[in-house]
């Protein structure tokens, strides 16, 4: 999470300042508040994004002529038992959702299956599959993995199901290639469903320039998903089994 490390650099810096020790402060301060400065600019967090977000195209029926599940990936949600299920998912869930009800559309004899953990007595994959259904998919259609409390689990969770079978993997751009990654690593392949994409550079380019809390949001998902692929790598050099 760039913006609180960098924060408590800064914080680091003003206390040296105010203890007079000015040569220190300012080595904490100054890179930190030009770093959050220019990761704060949509035009410089597009350029160190561009290699995730543009790495999968969008899914195209045209060059699949079969698919036996389409499989959403759970993401946030805001549980609230006094609102439609719709407004309990967040941005990246329903985002999600929607791309996997696209291509479900076009594929009717394939199954929709939503996955994802949760809290508050809610899960991504209820809220999801209520949503779906809200929307006009019929019941029969939607499967559900309520368990899995992340990448890892969900793709263990499913591959008695998924292994040898049509799969269309549907989660947000910057998540892809360790879904991908992690689904692969169970037997499973899948065709990359992406989206959720941050799209910063297209915006009108003087917007570029201004600072943007997008922008932020957009270079810590895509330094969370870094560290994960990391940490995979870092767990499997002590057990390949391990995830």
């Amino acid at each position: 999470m760039p913006l609180p490390l960098l924060f408590a650099l800064v914080l680091i810096g003003l206390f040296l300042l105010v203890l007079k020790q000015r040569k220190s402060g300012l080595v904490f301060f100054v890179p930190s508040m030009l770093t959050l400065l220019l990761i704060s600019l949509p035009i410089v967090t597009q350029a160190l994004i561009n290699s995730t977000e543009n790495k999968y195209k969008p899914f195209n029926a045209e060059h699949h002529t079969k698919l036996n599940y389409i499989l959403v990936l759970g993401c946030q949600i805001k549980p609230n038992k006094y609102r439609p299920a719709n407004a309990q998912l967040g941005a990246c869930s329903l985002a999600r959702l929607v791309e996997g009800l696209r291509i479900a559309r076009k594929y009717p004899y394939a199954k929709l299956i939503v996955s994802g953990y949760g809290y508050g007595g809610a899960t991504s994959s209820a809220l999801m599959k209520k949503t779906a259904l809200s929307l006009g998919l019929h019941n029969t259609r939607v499967l559900t993995n309520p368990k899995a409390k992340d990448t890892s689990q969900e793709a263990k969770l499913l591959a008695y199901k998924l292994v040898d079978a049509k799969v269309a993997l549907v989660t947000s751009a910057a998540h892809m290639s360790r879904s991908i990654d992690l689904f692969n690593q169970q037997g499973i392949d899948v065709i990359p469903a992406p989206t959720d994409f941050y799209a910063l550079n297209q915006q009108p380019l003087w917007l570029q320039f201004i600072p943007s809390p997008e922008a932020f949001l957009a270079v810590t998902a895509h330094q969370h998903e870094l560290i994960g692929s990391l940490w995979i790598k870092l767990l499997r050099l002590y057990d390949p089994e391990s995830i």
